[in-house]
């Protein structure tokens, strides 16, 4: 197919392309919106759309009685939501074992995910994951992209003029996230679009992930306590006392736990898991989750707050800038096959972030508004979290970097840290 006019790449294309290359099907998972089935659709040689209104109820026949016919098209062929009808999965499977030949079938739908239970067959062995999110700043174009997070494992990077971004600008950026059917709106209309994903999760796939009808009221109260908690490692008591606060109904410990395991299944939740490096001295590590949005947006809109209400409350601002700030990490991380964790500590030594890669090496990274006293104190606690690490039984820190939201440029200090603006980072 050819590729979509407008279309932006995507860091998730080149993933694509080579889990296809290695598997007979790859299911691309994600939020709503973040623009899994158009990614495919670059990829894709033939399409069948599920859900097309003219041949739904023939699809959903075929797939009961005869799925075989379904898979039939030019490959990859996109099965666009595919959920629909849940015994495609064992039929795919079957199918790709049949043909013994990788980049057959691409599985794309919704974020509600389909009854596992009519599934027989894990898929390993023929089935790939590619989890997306929202567009990182360096694929919606706000990022120049001067740095690389691979540059930096690498030991290579060198001084770099960052875009210029203003305080204002930044927090228009926070609030509209990234959302690709945002990018092209209007400001006003692309503040509107993330609020009405904040509807849509409260009105309907909160409850439809598991057919559990939930209070919609509720719903929203949750999302914006869970907004409030951004970056922190708070128990769901902590979200309890803060619902309880505020009451309008009371609901349990476990129902809330309910709503916020619903939430991670359909992508609009991500918490960050903690690292446990081997430590030169015995200290206790925290490995509570830390609690984050899959997108800044989500946090803003469920408190009702713009641009100019973050430009007046630096501290919010700081606070949900980091969550922007670990969606990109995320992003990158994904595309050099790492994941990123945070790190804590009983004496209160804490990391933001932690990209580890699958090959052993880590970057230390915290994150900071701007201005050289915070910087400053970024960097001391990266160094002295550095000094801990016990080298003879791991590697030591492929970099440490203080991510910041805004600065002319990028570059290295006398004392090793990287200081780098995250309108220059890229993958």
């Amino acid at each position: 197919m050819e590729t979509l006019v407008g279309y932006k790449p995507r860091i998730a294309d080149r993933m694509l392309q080579e889990q296809l290359e290695a598997s007979g099907v790859v299911l691309i998972q994600g939020p709503k919106w973040c623009g899994k089935t158009t990614t495919a659709e670059q990829q894709a040689r033939s399409v069948l759309y599920m859900d097309a209104p003219k041949a739904r109820t023939a699809n959903l026949l075929l797939a009961e009685s005869d799925p075989e016919i379904l898979f039939q098209g030019e490959t990859p062929r996109l099965i666009d939501e595919w959920q629909l009808a849940p015994k495609l999965w064992d039929a795919a499977r079957f199918e790709v074992s049949r043909r013994r030949l990788p980049g057959q079938l691409i599985f794309t739908g919704s974020a509600v995910p389909p009854d596992l239970t009519e599934l027989t067959h894990s898929g390993t062995g023929r089935f790939a994951w590619l989890t997306m999110r929202p567009m990182s700043l360096w694929e919606s174009g706000e990022s120049n992209g001067s740095v690389s997070l691979n540059a930096l494992f690498q030991g290579n990077m060198t001084a770099a003029v960052s875009r210029d971004v203003s305080l204002n600008e930044l927090a228009f950026l926070i609030c509209r996230g990234g959302w690709p059917g945002s990018l092209s709106l209007p400001p006003k209309a692309a503040l509107r679009q993330a609020a009405n994903y904040v509807d849509a999760v409260a009105n309907s796939d909160i409850s439809r992930v598991d057919n559990v009808n939930r209070n919609s009221e509720f719903a929203r109260r949750l999302l914006r306590s869970y907004s409030r908690h951004q970056g922190g490692q708070v128990p769901v008591s902590t979200i309890y006392d803060d619902l309880e606060k505020n009451r309008t109904g009371s609901m349990s410990e476990n129902t809330i736990a309910s709503y916020i395991m619903a939430l991670q299944k359909i992508f609009v939740i991500e918490d960050m898991p903690a690292w446990s490096p081997n430590l030169r001295s015995k200290t206790a590590i925290r490995t509570s989750d830390t609690r984050y949005f899959v997108d800044p947006s989500i946090a803003t809109a469920a408190l009702g707050l713009g641009p100019e209400d973050l430009v007046g409350d630096l501290n919010t601002f700081g606070l949900l800038f980091e969550t922007m700030a670990v969606r990109d990490l995320r992003v990158y991380a994904d595309a050099l096959d790492g994941q990123v964790y945070h790190y804590r500590d009983k004496n209160g030594l804490e990391c933001d972030a932690v990209v580890h890669l699958r090959n052993g090496n880590f970057g230390l990274i915290e994150i900071k508004l701007g201005g050289d006293s915070l910087i400053e104190a970024g960097a001391h606690t990266l160094k002295r979290l550095a000094d801990k690490i016990d080298t003879a039984r791991m590697k030591s820190p492929s970099f440490l970097m203080v991510l910041t939201g805004r600065g002319q440029y990028a570059y290295r200090r006398e004392d090793g840290v990287y200081v780098v603006p995250i309108s220059c980072l890229k993958d």
